[in-house]
């Protein structure tokens, strides 16, 4: 990082003094910044000389340089190659947007989660992937000039006086930012799109004004400032944005050469930008999709990156990685490509991951026999009544199957105790370790065996208890009848049974799934269903554990032995423990996230739950076949609302938590667990009106 420590004095971000050594110029430089408040001021001084930007306009004039020429845009795509950016909070659709305080607050956190992707991507791919970011990402605040977390400012009612959005270096004494730490700054303006003039698409004179205000403040503040600069502090960029379209201003220029005459501020300035700046536009390109993704490949994005990797340099230096360097591997990158297409001469592709075969005769996708000999499964020697002795270090328990489960997927048991036959449970029973070929009926039985087995047990070391989480009975190898020929080094014998992980579970109950089936699921079972998923999902996320795979087949409903029926979240087989881990991959039931990224964000959980309650609730199901499909269907159901307005029906409260996690969905925002279970619980009815339901969730 180049210059003093941000942690020093520098200009500040409201009307507050900084401690900067006053005096002659450098005492009215300040005076002159603090007065300098007002864009509308400033534009109105500038109307005559945007008329005549216009006239050259309409002469087919280029009426400003553009910041960027095509071929160093060509030469930073190239650099840019198998970088990843990901925005994760969707910008709305123009088309399909009203002018509510939802959908401006959606767009200013999208343009928050833009601009954060982007900065974040630049400085791994350019700088470093090891050390932390130094940048971070606030919105403006009009009335004070102060800078806030979107998100905070939302939620304290200043939506309507946010007026961009800046990335700021970090700065811990100064969380509201100051103006001199201001790297870039972004203006969210409705319909920049719509408003460019000109045949070289250049956006409109008010919007333009507003933006040579914002870079001559940020020029003030750095003239002021005593932090250093890369290359010199005498170049800004302002970025226009709307929801589907953007484009960049850069001014350049010595603020020394203002006259900072304290009676007519906006006057010296406009003479200013007339007579000593140097000001390039970017024409007015899209950046967002329909769908509210940021085509980062496209000409629009690529010159915000650009213009943002420049920002960069000016506060952190020239990067570990030039451009030069990173855009120098396109032609290696390129022979690759090459070969990975020739796959039917080479039979195997660069990594050895594809295998392709032609073939003479019909293309249709064929059954492949299998000539080795099938035995009878387990699950087909185990009846009603068949007693399982499970064998752990210490001890042996003995199990009796009171009913074999059939779906389809799996086969597990309800079983009980043999000295305890009153208390039922569910029994598992998991491949044979000498079977793990990658068979998908196999990788199934895994995770329902042996992987639940060990997130169960670290819950259990955790001390994570919940009524709404199984309770792990038992777990260790079944013993089989007969005499056992296992190896004294180990290993298994020969028996079918030998060596064969159990997992046995409690409470035991109807799986959402079999009560949707058979009419027993309605609108108190929704809200009480959604009360205790979300209870258990609080209650592992303190660990930092994640279900992964919530789904019908995967909650039940508990009715004996209680007073009032309650659901349990089962099925922890695809629990995220760590990074590494991978959640289950469900068409219709994994979140937007997890789909798009094999991941899951605080939310997805929450946004698996919801798609549960949807089809519990009568909602209905395209006919999904791929990943593409999934996600289309995701967002049409977002957009139109259909999903909220289906929940809707069945409770106002399951509607309102619908609308929580849409706006959730895909940020790194954490879920308020506590609010939303404490409004479930207000709407959850019970028998007896004057007994407390459990709290304990």
């Amino acid at each position: 990082m180049q210059g003093r420590s941000p942690d020093q004095e520098s200009v500040g971000s409201g009307t507050k003094r900084s401690s900067v050594s006053s005096g002659g110029r450098p005492r009215n430089q300040k005076e002159f910044f603090y007065k300098f408040v007002e864009s509308d001021s400033l534009t109105a001084k500038l109307v005559d000389w945007f008329e005549s930007v216009t006239e050259k306009s309409e002469l087919k004039q280029q009426a400003f340089d553009v910041p960027f020429e095509l071929i160093e845009l060509q030469k930073f795509d190239y650099a840019l190659e198998g970088i990843s950016f990901q925005q994760l909070t969707r910008m709305p659709n123009a088309v399909h947007a009203s002018t509510s305080d939802a959908v401006e607050a959606t767009a200013y956190l999208a343009i928050e989660d833009f601009l954060h992707a982007s900065i974040k991507g630049l400085w791994e791919a350019f700088w470093s992937q090891d050390e932390p970011m130094p940048f971070s990402v606030d919105c403006l605040y009009n009335a004070n000039m102060k800078f806030y977390q979107a998100e905070k400012a939302i939620a304290n009612g200043r939506l309507g006086g946010l007026c961009g959005t800046g990335i700021l270096l970090n700065n811990p004494r100064h969380p509201h930012g100051k103006w001199d730490h201001v790297l870039e700054l972004a203006l969210l303006r409705p319909d920049i799109g719509g408003h460019a003039v000109g045949s070289d698409r250049q956006p409109s004179p008010s919007v333009l004004g507003e933006a040579l205000f914002y870079a001559l403040r940020m020029l003030l503040a750095r003239s002021l400032s005593r932090l250093s600069f890369f290359p010199d502090p005498s170049t800004v960029f302002v970025l226009l944005v709307d929801s589907q379209y953007g484009g960049v201003v850069k001014v350049e220029g010595d603020v020394n050469k203002l006259n900072f005459d304290m009676k007519n501020v906006y006057e010296c300035a406009a003479e200013w930008v007339k007579n000593h700046s140097r000001i390039s536009v970017s024409p007015i390109d899209r950046i967002w999709n329909k769908l509210g993704n940021a085509n980062w490949g496209d000409i629009g994005a690529l010159q915000v990156l650009f213009a943002t990797f420049h920002c960069i340099v000016q506060y952190a230096g020239m990067p570990k990685h030039s451009v030069e360097d990173l855009a120098a591997d396109h032609s290696s990158r390129l022979q690759t490509r090459r070969v990975e297409r020739q796959l039917g001469d080479t039979g195997v592709n660069g990594n050895g991951l594809f295998r392709y075969q032609q073939r003479s005769v019909s293309p249709e996708i064929v059954e492949v026999q299998d000539d080795s000999v099938k035995v009878d499964s387990k699950e087909s020697m185990i009846t009603e009544g068949t007693i399982l002795w499970l064998e752990d270090s210490d001890w042996q328990k003995g199990y009796q199957i009171k009913e074999v489960i059939n779906t389809s997927e799996l086969t597990y048991f309800i079983a009980s105790h043999v000295e305890d036959p009153g208390q039922n449970l569910f029994l598992y029973v998991g491949s044979h370790p000498s079977q793990l070929e990658p068979a998908w009926e196999d990788m199934n039985l895994w995770y329902q065996v042996q992987r639940q087995t060990k997130v169960l047990t670290i819950m259990k070391q955790k001390g994570l208890s919940s009524k709404y989480l199984p309770q792990l009975s038992a777990s260790g190898r079944i013993i089989h009848p007969g005499h056992c020929r296992r190896p004294s080094s180990g290993g298994n014998c020969d028996h079918p049974w030998c060596g064969t992980p159990i997992l046995v579970t409690s409470p035991v109950g109807e799986t959402v799934a079999e009560m949707v089936r058979t009419g027993q699921f309605g609108s108190d079972e929704a809200i009480r269903c959604c009360h205790d998923c979300l209870s258990a999902l609080s209650t592992v996320a303190s660990a930092g554990i994640r279900h992964g795979d919530i789904r019908p087949e995967n909650v039940i409903c508990v009715k004996s032995g209680v007073r009032h029926p309650y659901f349990v979240l089962i099925g922890w087989g695809h629990a995220i423990l760590e990074d590494r881990d991978r959640p289950a991959m469900n068409l219709h039931f994994s979140s937007t996230y997890a789909l798009q990224e094999g991941k899951l964000c605080s939310a997805s959980d929450a946004e698996s739950l919801v798609y549960m309650l949807y089809y519990s609730c009568g909602g209905v199901f395209p006919d999904l076949d791929s990943v593409e499909g999934a996600l289309q269907w995701r967002e049409t159901s977002w957009s139109r609302r259909l999903i909220q307005q289906k929940l809707g029906d069945i409770s106002t409260v399951l509607k309102a938590f619908a609308d929580y996690v849409d706006s959730l969905c895909g940020t790194p925002y954490p879920m308020d667990y506590d609010i939303w279970l404490r409004r479930l619980r207000r709407n959850i009815r019970e028998d007896d009106h004057g007994k407390e339901i459990d709290g304990t969730g």
